[in-house]
């Protein structure tokens, strides 16, 4: 008998890779993996991968404790190791306007590098924070369902609360999700947030990148006056400029709801 995914008479679930950043995770790791293991994606559509980088605590160590957990779940798990050298001082918020630059930079390396190095044959990509505490079962299926190339839900510290991923936005920074709340249906947005983020894989084999520079001075749907990087936007926002420049749109979903671990 064929394996139907409990999904009778439907095709199979498109394939998905969900991808996280991790640097001095630890704390977060058994949580994460027992969301990935309450998903309702079937096992064989469902791939993950992570990147360590500059950990201080035991976090290379501990995912490779939960690796078997993940492979029981999904039908590949990629670990990569590599350093970038970035080490902020245990004094300041890492939200620190000084360190944007360099702290976003290195992040977007480091999801550049895992998804040149994780995707293989997907479909989908699914950006997942390792701080994302809890989500609905049905996400993937969900977001998947409105088919759209750049989708994310509402990153959020408690249900119903203030936008938490700023990095989404529209009307040059002016409108965050919180302001769309009751459209029900994807609103446009001109930068994204990666908490959580759902990409087309095609886009991202079409060079779509998390930009590791300031990037898109010259785009119209720039932030006009922002006192961190003036010449352009970095990181997921930058993604979001990038994609408007490649003629894909970003979409945020002000009612989906997940939620994010307190800084």
């Amino acid at each position: 008998m064929e394996a139907t995914n409990g999904n009778t008479g439907r095709q199979p679930a498109p394939k998905t890779v969900i991808l996280t950043p991790v640097k001095d995770a630890e704390r977060y790791l058994d949580r994460y993996v027992g969301n990935i293991e309450a998903l309702d994606y079937p096992r064989e559509s469902l791939s993950i991968g992570f990147l360590e980088s500059d950990s201080r605590d035991q976090t290379l160590a501990t995912l490779h404790r939960l690796v078997p957990r993940l492979e029981e779940r999904c039908c590949r798990v990629t670990v990569v190791k590599r350093n970038f050298g970035l080490t902020l001082p245990t004094s300041v918020p890492r939200w620190t306007p000084s360190l944007q630059i360099m702290r976003r930079s290195v992040l977007a390396k480091a999801r550049n590098h895992m998804l040149f190095r994780a995707l293989h044959d997907e479909d989908w990509v699914l950006w997942l924070d390792v701080d994302v505490l809890s989500y609905p079962r049905d996400l993937i299926h969900r977001l998947l369902a409105f088919n759209r190339d750049i989708l994310h839900p509402h990153c959020v510290l408690e249900p119903g609360g203030k936008t938490f991923d700023r990095n989404g936005w529209a009307d040059h920074g002016h409108k965050l999700l919180e302001n769309f709340r009751g459209k029900g249906e994807p609103v446009a947005l001109d930068a994204v947030g990666a908490s959580v983020l759902l990409v087309r894989a095609d886009r991202h084999r079409d060079g779509l990148i998390f930009p590791p520079f300031p990037y898109g001075r010259a785009s119209t749907a720039m932030r006009p006056s922002h006192p961190v990087w003036e010449a352009g936007e970095i990181e997921s926002e930058g993604f979001g400029l990038l994609a408007l420049d490649m003629g894909y749109q970003c979409w945020g979903l002000a009612d989906l709801e997940v939620v994010h671990a307190p800084e």
